[in-house]
């Protein structure tokens, strides 16, 4: 493959659906969201480096056979700005007002990364609104000690630095060994494009430092009862196979599906299989129901 393929398969369409109406969440809060497809709902939720357009490479298949629903956070990509940076709980009832203006009874959360303490609380918080969770790189549980270590790495690199160095920093972390080999230079400058375009500095260090609060206790994932999938793979730095499965054992009705030679955020290596992946857990959860 050409340096310039492999940039332009790591780039990313992340440009905005115009006409595109915002939906009102709460008082002073209005969501920029893109719904594709119909069917049982798949929401996701951006881990503060994500904007909505992002998940489109990754939720194509999936939109095929479901409505899949992806948003802005309040303060990010296209959504409201407010002064002061949400909390959590604000994170969840925009998410459940969103919801509610899109007449969407119940949900599968796709969640990824530091989003995935926000699909633990809003499954927390409103059980009825959550059918399902699928947690790609999760960071919940006894790994968030770990997690955050980094994210405080990661803040000092931006505020000393700016955020290429910051991408600098974190891209051996997040992308596996293989897509490292595989795509070298080109796919390192693809990939950095689409991360620049998608975050300004303010954001990213409000993101950051949000993602290092909030409850870190592993009990509280024992009472989730919604089925839950643990997408993991097996280059994750965060996270290895072993605690993948025990943080899975945590959740009354968790699993733990391990994706061969992926890191941190799995879908990246093999988008295709992924979602295929995610459709099976979601089919067995529905037969279940």
């Amino acid at each position: 493959m050409s340096a310039d393929a492999v940039q332009d398969d790591y780039y990313h369409d992340l440009s905005y659906r115009e006409g595109t109406p915002p939906i009102r969440t709460r008082e002073g809060v209005e969501l920029y969201c893109e719904s594709t497809g119909e069917g049982i709902a798949i929401t996701t939720l951006n881990n503060f480096f994500f904007t909505a357009p992002f998940w489109r490479d990754y939720t194509d298949e999936l939109a095929k056979h479901h409505r899949v629903v992806s948003y802005d956070l309040c303060n990010h990509g296209h959504s409201t700005r407010l002064e002061q940076e949400p909390t959590w709980e604000e994170h969840a009832a925009d998410l459940v007002g969103l919801l509610d203006a899109l007449e969407i009874d119940s949900t599968y959360l796709l969640a990824s990364s530091a989003s995935t303490q926000l699909a633990r609380d809003v499954a927390l918080a409103y059980p009825d609104r959550v059918r399902g969770l699928v947690l790609a790189g999760p960071v919940v549980g006894p790994q968030m000690r770990r997690h955050r270590m980094l994210q405080r790495a990661w803040l000092r690199t931006l505020n000393s630095h700016d955020i290429p160095v910051l991408f600098s920093h974190m891209y051996p972390e997040f992308v596996s060994t293989e897509m490292i080999e595989e795509y070298g230079v080109p796919g390192f400058l693809g990939l950095r494009e689409s991360f620049l375009a998608m975050s300004t500095p303010e954001e990213l260090n409000n993101g950051l430092t949000l993602a290092q609060q909030g409850d870190s206790s592993s009990e509280l994932l024992t009472r989730i009862q919604a089925p839950t999938l643990i997408a993991l793979g097996d280059d994750d730095i965060l996270l290895g196979p072993t605690a993948g499965h025990e943080l899975a054992a945590l959740f009354p009705n968790g699993r733990c599906a391990i994706m061969p030679k992926a890191g941190h955020v799995p879908f990246l290596d093999d988008p295709v299989g992924f979602q295929e992946l995610v459709r099976k857990f979601i089919d067995e959860a529905e037969e279940n129901v």
